[in-house]
């Protein structure tokens, strides 16, 4: 299904029988290249076959700039009022008390009218909304800090090797931003404490294999200043990353893409994959995240953590 986002002003759509409402298109996010709100509208309705498979199904919390990429944002998890009534909604009770209820991304009116709200990334819960203390992958998040984008990509080679000296299928992309994300599709059972465990436990024995070049120390004051930090701590209950196909925040409007290992072998720089660029990308690579969607080839993580 062909999406056309006018180019300016405020318009109601109809698209698969709902009506979105679309506001200020011409606004600019990106004011430097000349990148509007409804650029980064139109970018998704065209991704949405890509990306919607990713987040559907899943509790996400919004992360609004009502004024662009380089202006203030906040976050928010319950869903807004008034909203459209076709926007389903994932009940989460949290520890403090608080039932929150966030709203469901599944089709494409939902998909750009968060979109609208300002959201620039897609931030979305690591478990379904059928069992939201049960994800279905887990990753490694790799943050450069003051380290160089060469860094990162030695340390998903490393990350990469452990992972297949363990038997486990690792899936790459990039943040979009400075990183680069390494996940692994597993069967669902285990607890987020419990894959956040078994995280915490091999970025600690990769950081302490290799101190010259990575850390595991989430305390930024602690943190030694030129290693990549192997994030786990990410994988903790309530925490989001920013969703394949997502664009990202920043100065070159970059968008967290898959990548092949043979890419990051070969060292292929951030830059390469921004909201202008990545659309003919997708189309001759389709879907390389496809795997994180298949029942088959799942880390049963259970045998890991006895």
């Amino acid at each position: 299904m062909i999406v056309k986002i006018p180019r300016a002003g405020s318009h109601t759509l109809k698209i698969q029988g709902k009506e979105v409402r679309l506001t200020n298109l011409d606004k600019l996010f990106w004011p430097e290249r000349q990148i509007t709100k409804g650029d980064l509208i139109q970018y998704y309705a065209d991704v949405a076959p890509l990306v919607l498979p990713h987040i559907k199904d899943r509790a996400m919390v919004m992360k609004r700039y009502p004024h662009g990429a380089a202006g203030e944002f906040f976050f928010m998890k319950r869903a807004p009022e008034p909203r459209p009534d076709w926007i389903r909604t994932c009940r989460i009770p949290h520890d403090s008390g608080n039932v929150i209820d966030f709203p469901v991304i599944d089709d494409v009116p939902s998909l750009l009218w968060v979109i609208n709200l300002g959201c620039i990334d897609l931030n979305q819960w690591y478990a379904k909304c059928d069992d939201v203390d049960r994800p279905d992958y887990l990753h490694f998040d790799l943050d450069p800090g003051s380290a160089t984008w060469d860094q990162v990509l030695e340390s998903a080679r490393i990350v990469h090797d452990a992972l297949t000296t363990l038997k486990m299928p690792a899936y790459a992309k990039t943040t979009g931003s400075k990183g680069i994300h390494v996940y692994v599709p597993i069967v669902r059972g285990p607890v987020q404490k419990q894959v956040w465990t078994f995280a915490k436990a091999l970025a600690q024995e990769l950081a302490g294999r290799h101190p010259p070049l990575m850390t595991s120390e989430y305390k930024v004051a602690k943190r030694p200043k030129g290693r990549v930090l192997v994030d786990y701590n990410q994988n903790a209950w309530g925490r989001t990353l920013a969703s394949v196909y997502s664009v990202r925040p920043t100065p070159f409007a970059g968008v967290s893409t898959p990548l092949t290992w043979k890419e990051i072998g070969k060292g292929c720089r951030i830059e390469e994959f921004r909201l202008d660029n990545v659309r003919s990308r997708f189309k001759k690579t389709g879907d390389l995240f496809k795997p994180l969607l298949l029942k088959t080839r799942r880390v049963e993580l259970r045998k890991y953590l006895e």
